[in-house]
């Protein structure tokens, strides 16, 4: 319990400094409103931190190799979407994640820019919290409640560079850092349930293609 706590008072320093960071004036770039898709692949690990489930935490079994899609708008430094991950271990499918995310992000200019030339270079900094849907297996479509496996409310911070090939393409790298408390779906699964409880800490460390349609970016 003692170590949980500690955690998760560390946990709570990091967001808030990533909350000042969001809020501090510097050199900070946002778009006026901007739709997005992006192709994304890598890698998920995970860690339980706490609750009887904590053994059995989804990352830990189902992380892994992943590849996915994320949707989403951005109006100014308000950020909303869908994200859909798929995990393999190369010979199949072990698991997917989904998550609805709001959030608040900035861009930061890296490096020079030559005068009378926009910057291409961005480091990302990110704060989301949201809801996400882990499946033990494939998903057939259409997902309903008995295919999932673990659910839960989530915090997220993220940290990446953005390269910009023009208004409308990009590539970069991104590593989102999340905190779950999450519940075992399945017979029992009551939010007062303590059984079905647990916390965890996952790193996802991806690369992505990116489109935007947007204005003012």
């Amino acid at each position: 319990m003692q170590l949980l706590i500690t955690r998760s008072r560390a946990l709570l320093s990091s967001l808030v400094l990533a909350g000042a960071l969001l809020a501090a004036p510097g050199r900070a770039h946002a778009g006026v409103f901007d739709l997005y898709a992006q192709a994304q692949g890598g890698g998920a690990y995970g860690l339980g931190l706490g609750g009887v489930q904590m053994d059995n935490d989804f990352f830990s079994g189902a992380g892994g190799a992943l590849y996915g899609a994320k949707v989403g708008a951005e109006v100014l430094f308000t950020d909303a979407w869908v994200e859909h991950w798929q995990f393999t271990d190369l010979e199949g499918i072990t698991g997917t994640w989904t998550q609805f995310m709001i959030g608040a992000d900035v861009d930061f200019p890296l490096g020079d820019t030559p005068q009378g030339q926009k910057p291409k270079t961005f480091a990302e900094l990110g704060f989301a919290v949201g809801y996400g849907l882990g499946t033990g297996q494939q998903v057939e479509p259409p997902l309903d409640n008995a295919q999932v496996t673990d659910k839960g409310f989530i915090g997220q911070l993220s940290l990446g560079v953005d390269y910009r090939f023009s208004k409308v393409i990009s590539i970069g790298v991104v590593v989102p850092i999340t905190y779950g408390y999450l519940f075992k779906n399945g017979e029992g699964a009551a939010a007062n349930n303590a059984d079905n409880q647990y916390h965890q800490l996952a790193a996802a460390p991806m690369v992505y293609f990116r489109m935007n349609l947007g204005i003012g970016r």
